[in-house]
């Protein structure tokens, strides 16, 4: 896909990974939107991606874990881009802790936030792509979709769940020239992991990296489709 005035949207796209993939986009030509949870970043993060890459990029507060929010998110995009042909699906919240300690409010807030949320953009952006003729969908996941750890019930249960959405929805689309894609990084450098690439976290994958691979994703030729790919840092912190 040449993005050039393709549009795109990118969601949680304030800061780390979301942020690096929306610059990407931006420089690549495409019209970018984002949306986070906050106004205020939403607002700074559009401005400063318009600044760093020349490119108009619009910003809309939104919780994707909210289906209202969703909806009105996709209906702003479509007045201010017009139909999308690429979804960035990067928006998620990490709550950590034993599972006989995790609360019921965290449970569901982990779970509507990376699983729902990425349901409900899916299926805003379906009448787009048929719009378009087609179009590509990005889930962003995580190793913890494929790998449980001790404390990390209502995280893995969330990312082990895209997984399964991820392909099921790969599988629904893929005769409607949609293109389904999910990628799965590892320690990646960001504040959502407690620490980014200028505070000693050189070991780790940089947001820019998993950016690369997206870009990656979407050039390839129509003919081909990349449904998975895992990201490891190349040397893991000992």
């Amino acid at each position: 896909m040449d993005l050039t005035n393709k549009n795109c949207l990118v969601t949680g796209g304030t800061r780390g990974i979301g942020r690096a993939i929306a610059k990407m986009l931006a420089l690549a030509g495409a019209r970018v939107a984002i949306c986070g949870r906050h106004e205020t970043a939403v607002g700074w993060a559009a401005t400063g991606l318009e600044s760093e890459t020349g490119n108009k990029v619009k910003g809309k507060a939104a919780d994707v874990s909210l289906h209202k929010d969703v909806v009105e998110l996709f209906a702003y995009v479509t007045a201010e881009l017009g139909p999308l042909d690429v979804l960035v699906n990067n928006a998620g919240i990490g709550i950590f802790g034993a599972v006989g300690e995790l609360s019921e409010e965290q449970w569901k807030a982990t779970i509507e936030t990376n699983l729902y949320g990425a349901f409900y953009c899916v299926r805003q952006a379906l009448p787009s792509f048929e719009t378009r003729g087609g179009g590509h969908i990005v889930n962003i996941g995580s190793m913890a979709g494929a790998h449980a750890f001790a404390g990390g019930a209502a995280y893995n249960a969330s990312k082990f769940g895209l997984t399964g959405f991820t392909e099921a929805t790969m599988q629904d689309l893929r005769s409607k020239n949609v293109r389904v894609s999910y990628v799965m990084p590892g320690s990646t450098a960001t504040e959502f992991s407690g620490g980014d690439s200028e505070a000693g976290a050189a070991w780790k994958i940089w947001p820019e990296d998993v950016a690369e691979v997206v870009s990656m994703l979407l050039r390839m030729p129509e003919r081909t489709l990349v449904s998975r790919v895992e990201i490891r840092p190349s040397q893991p912190k000992s």
